[in-house]
């Protein structure tokens, strides 16, 4: 027998939707968060645009055929200072598809702080295995403005400030903001 009652608290939890604005010199991007899936990651990429952390970051990093990164750089390829690492939500069940946002991290799965992508294509390499890829933590989808996400994948790249793919033109995220 199924629990009525707590479906109904789930499917109202799940409901409420948690949406940023990304503002950028390209246009805006809405993004749905997925703290039902990601807490963690969710709570940490909160956290980092109450503080305006990424208000004037660049998308650093633009591969045409996989993602579009942010949130670490300023135009001058300065690094923002950033909280402790967070611990790696991959086996979420949600999926590095086109149009989702996931935590950038380094080799080291725990090793996330402020960077994210936005994936421009489907990137199963990307998802939490069993066979041992632990994946990246996927948090939240592009609802809308997949047409900005579109327009910066494809500009043309380079190597600046010692680190190859970076844009030759600045596109920068102006601010994120939740709306209302």
């Amino acid at each position: 027998m199924f629990n009525n009652g707590g479906n109904k608290m789930q499917d109202k939890k799940e409901s409420k939707a948690t949406i940023v604005v990304m503002e950028t010199s390209k246009g805006n991007i809405e993004i749905e968060l997925n703290p039902g899936k990601a807490p963690i990651s969710v709570e940490n990429f909160l956290n980092y645009v109450k503080k305006n952390h990424y208000d004037g970051t660049v998308f650093h990093r633009v591969i045409s055929n996989f993602m579009i990164q942010g949130g670490g750089f300023t135009p001058d390829g300065e690094q923002k200072p950033v909280d402790s690492p967070i611990k790696l939500e991959s086996n979420n069940d949600l999926k590095n598809d086109e149009g989702t946002i996931a935590m950038a991290r380094t080799m080291v799965p725990d090793s996330a702080t402020s960077q994210f992508f936005i994936n421009v294509k489907d990137n199963d390499p990307l998802n939490y295995d069993l066979e041992g890829n632990d994946g990246y933590a996927v948090f939240g989808k592009v609802t809308s403005g997949m047409e900005v996400v579109n327009a910066i994948k494809t500009i043309s790249t380079g190597t600046k400030f010692g680190m190859q793919d970076w844009p030759t033109e600045d596109v920068v995220i102006t601010k994120i903001y939740m709306k209302e």
